[in-house]
């Protein structure tokens, strides 16, 4: 069993629950399964995972309704309930689970095996680090979790951020004011965004302070509660800005953690803070790892041979390495020996 929390802020209990919580008693009634719960200001909702989710969608709307027209009926919960039922499927003919409906109406949902485990991964763990080369969706179906997870009221916020470096080109020769250098490396951000909430609605998400995006040296300082928070890009971190990071993580959030190992811009001496994470945080409980490759790639059907391509050349020089350190070793060892 599941239990969900919902916090009725701004009802009038009465207006929204019915006379004895009437409205309430009829929406669990359509759910036999799960059991709700009203105390004080607060629904408490326990079940299995799919019905926790419908309920969870018709008290928002129903919530929707109210902050409309100051009232909920037992005819408008009739309604509603009945609009559950004739509402699309929350799988795809394959078996998918469909995340969220884009601004378009496409069904946005994980197409590969490693991203339904980052999806299931999201689920079941509070920190998710997912790691794998471009193109591989990663980054994508992370937004399409923190869309999800604010559009159920999981969270009051999305925060995305990437850290501002340099991949061969210099921030100082780009036009306009800091925004306007930033905003180029946090652009693959606004496209999925734009897939998946209609302008407007962003718009005034983004001037609320409910979706921001902005550079990883901004989130210093800050405690982030209530919030679905995206690093994208980590590989670029340094050890002491992951740090900081994960420790800005507050009391009931998401965190998930992008990143390609092969694609650091960071100066040649410095260390990856990403890669030194992992290694650190790798059994510690409640934290998932999920690893994506060039099987998920779902652009360009040669992006995923350029990805094979670039791997065999990684590890054949890994190889060469390896090698080359055995023999400095059995050299030393052999000039060491007594004659």
């Amino acid at each position: 069993m599941v239990e969900k929390v919902i916090q009725l802020e701004d009802v009038s209990l009465v207006d929204f629950l019915g006379i004895e919580n009437n409205n309430i008693k009829e929406v669990a009634a359509a759910f036999p399964k799960s059991k709700i719960v009203s105390r004080g200001s607060e629904l408490r909702i326990q079940g299995t995972t799919p019905e926790i989710i419908k309920i969870n969608e018709i008290i928002n709307s129903l919530l929707a309704h109210y902050h409309k027209y100051g009232k909920v009926t037992t005819d408008n919960v009739t309604t509603y309930l009945q609009r559950e039922d004739t509402q699309a499927p929350k799988q795809d003919d394959t078996g998918q689970p469909v995340l969220i409906y884009g601004t378009k109406g496409v069904a946005i949902k994980p197409k590969t095996a490693h991203q339904s485990e980052l999806v299931k991964s999201a689920e079941d763990n509070d920190l998710v680090f997912a790691i794998g080369p471009a193109g591989t969706g990663k980054t994508y179906i992370s937004v399409a979790l923190a869309v999800k997870a604010l559009k159920n009221k999981d969270v009051k916020k999305i925060i995305i951020t990437r850290p501002a470096v340099e991949a061969g080109e210099n921030l100082g020769f780009l036009p306009g004011d800091l925004k306007d250098k930033v905003d180029p490396y946090l652009r693959p951000i606004y496209d999925a965004l734009d897939d998946m909430i209609p302008s407007e609605k962003l718009k005034y998400y983004q001037e609320n302070r409910i979706v921001e995006i902005a550079p990883l040296a901004y989130m210093r300082g800050r405690t982030l509660n209530n919030a679905f928070i995206l690093l994208d890009e980590a590989q670029n971190t340094t050890p002491m800005q992951i740090k900081m990071f994960l420790t800005r993580m507050g009391p009931h959030s998401k965190v998930i953690i992008t990143g390609d190992r092969s694609q650091v811009d960071l100066p040649k001496k410095q260390k990856s803070g990403l890669i030194e994470a992992i290694s650190i945080l790798r059994d510690v409980k409640g934290i998932g790892f999920v690893k994506l490759d060039a099987s998920d790639v779902v652009r360009h059907k040669l992006v995923r041979n350029i990805i094979k391509a670039y791997d065999k050349v990684e590890e054949e020089q890994i190889q060469r390495k390896k090698e080359k350190a055995e023999q400095e070793k059995k050299q030393k060892e052999e000039k060491n020996e007594p004659s």
